[in-house]
């Protein structure tokens, strides 16, 4: 055989029948996943075709007798509202009090004594001159405001001394308190236990002493005249 003799096939030649044995063994695989396993082969179909399709959506053509929409007018005024009601309000029903109507300041000149401030009347508390027993200055009676009470001035009583010593037990460290009344004299005219002690006996004295020494600068009304007065005295047991 001579040297320079070249037996390999053309390239195409070769190309050719590489691609006929690939596709005789994908026919084969293709074969036996039909025979074993057929969903698989359909799963794997579906997923290719997936890939190479591709979904276009289009817009639905217009309607012939759609009327094309109105453009914006800028200066149009926007659609009329509904009428608003006012909701009814009321103010709260307020009673004004009544002023009572004043007393005139001027004396009235009737002819009853309850018409008006009469000066002379038949009461007991007149300004003028009348018969009762009020303040009036030129009355028949003995009133008059004091403006300066009774004052002490002498006159005393001794716990130990002036009370007898078979009732000191029941005494000892208790009190009795008197109301004495003074007359224009200074002297008591009146005298009343206002706060009892648990001698009775002692209370008794107590009254009758202080009738006896106590003396008293009586007290006096807005005309400097002395008026009949009040004084308290509380007597302390301490022997």
């Amino acid at each position: 055989m001579p040297a320079d003799l070249d037996l390999k096939p053309p390239r195409r030649v070769r190309i050719g029948f590489i691609l006929i044995i690939v596709l005789l063994h994908v026919a084969v695989i293709f074969g036996l996943i039909r025979a074993f396993a057929p969903d698989l082969a359909s799963t794997a179909v579906n997923k290719a075709l997936s890939v190479l399709t591709v979904t276009v959506t289009t817009p639905d053509p217009p309607e012939a007798n759609a009327e094309p929409d109105p453009a914006p007018n800028e200066g149009a005024s926007g659609a009329e509202g509904r009428n608003a009601k006012s909701r009814p309000v009321s103010a709260p029903k307020r009673t004004l009090p009544v002023k009572p109507e004043p007393v005139p300041p001027a004396a009235s000149t009737g002819a009853e004594n309850t018409s008006g401030a009469r000066d002379a009347g038949e009461g007991a508390g007149a300004a003028g001159p009348g018969n009762g027993t009020g303040s009036g200055r030129s009355g028949s009676g003995q009133g008059g405001i004091a403006v300066r009470g009774v004052v002490k001035i002498s006159g005393d009583i001794n716990s130990a001394r002036d009370y007898p010593k078979g009732t000191r037990e029941r005494r000892i460290g208790h009190s009795v308190t008197i109301l004495l009344t003074v007359g224009t004299s200074g002297r008591v005219t009146d005298c009343r236990v206002t706060q009892s002690s648990p001698d009775p006996e002692a209370d008794a004295i107590t009254c009758q002493l202080a009738v006896e020494r106590f003396r008293f600068r009586p007290a006096i009304d807005a005309l400097g005249d002395p008026v009949p007065g009040k004084y308290a005295w509380r007597q302390r047991w301490f022997y």
